[in-house]
């Protein structure tokens, strides 16, 4: 099997929306929950589009700036950049890099902060 499907397969099977962008911010790809939780503004029809587009001018200079940052070093990779109190998640920034460390893309990663309520090994 491709190491590539491997890949995709952990972004697919994510419960938390996965946008993946290219340095044009135009949106490469979209897992499922992602496809879902923006189904309001076109949800996996949103791929091939500037993410820009969904943002307002302040948030689309934030987006600019950090992707900016994210090039000045190899070692900038990830930002906070808020925590939704509502959803009791935090959310972060973080670069895509090739394998020499160039900078490809970026997404965004949601980390929710709620106790998991699904029972431990559960197989129902």
């Amino acid at each position: 099997m491709e190491l590539l499907q491997f890949f995709k397969s952990i972004i697919d099977m994510d419960r938390s929306a996965v946008v993946i962008c290219d340095l044009n911010h135009i949106i490469v790809y979209m897992n499922k929950a992602a496809s879902e939780r923006y189904a309001n503004r076109g949800g996996i029809e949103l791929t091939g589009k500037s993410l820009l587009d969904c943002h307002g001018e302040k948030s689309v200079q934030t987006i600019e700036k950090v992707v900016n940052w994210f090039k000045e070093s190899k070692d900038n990779n990830i930002i906070y950049t808020f925590h939704n109190q509502k959803e009791n998640k935090d959310v972060y920034m973080v670069a895509l890099r090739s394998e020499n460390g160039e900078l490809i893309g970026y997404y965004e990663k949601h980390e929710y902060r709620n106790r998991e309520t699904m029972e431990l090994y559960s197989f129902k």
